[in-house]
């Protein structure tokens, strides 16, 4: 069910993005799929618990290939299917790696390894695939912003995702 579950937040992610205009807060730029990429970090360190960092590679290949396919079946341009794999791989591979190196409780886990691979996912996806350097849909003066609230957003998602957990365990702590 994780791993269906993680499948499933990825393509919607990417699905999302493709069909709706980015939201625009005041001066921050976030694509709509930027509130279900967020959770793809948290479901994934979910998936790695129960299989493990291997099979976890295995379940991150499979989704960038659907991701990849969706998108561009959806219309995004390749270059903008390009830069949102090479974001997810990087992202991804570097959230698996401090998970699995942290030796903190599961909560913290999540927090920092999804804070890193949320920032790498916002700074690379933006840059290559929407600054003058990529697909050009956005101005250089707009790409910090762009990332800003995309880093904005997915950092909400980690920490509440965090607070659950942490206060999961801790139930969980109280009934032994």
């Amino acid at each position: 069910m994780r791993v269906l579950l993680y499948l499933v937040i990825i393509v919607t992610a990417n699905v999302v993005t493709a069909a709706f205009a980015p939201l625009h807060l005041g001066m921050f730029i976030i694509p709509m799929g930027t509130f279900f990429i967020g959770a793809t970090f948290i479901l994934r360190d979910l998936v790695q618990n129960k299989y493990g960092r291997l099979k976890t590679y295995l379940f991150i290949a499979i989704a960038l290939v659907l991701s990849a396919s969706l998108s561009f079946m959806y219309g995004d341009t390749l270059l903008i299917v390009f830069a949102s794999a090479i974001s997810f791989a990087v992202s991804e591979t570097t959230d698996t790696e401090i998970y699995t190196r942290l030796k903190l409780p599961m909560s913290l886990r999540v927090f920092y390894s999804g804070l890193v691979g949320g920032f790498l996912d916002s700074v690379i996806f933006v840059v290559i695939g929407l600054s003058p350097l990529g697909a050009n849909f956005l101005p250089w003066e707009t790409v910090p912003m762009a990332i800003l609230g995309q880093v904005i957003v997915k950092t909400i998602i980690q920490g509440l995702a965090a607070l659950i957990i942490n206060q999961t365990n801790n139930r969980k702590l109280m009934s032994n």
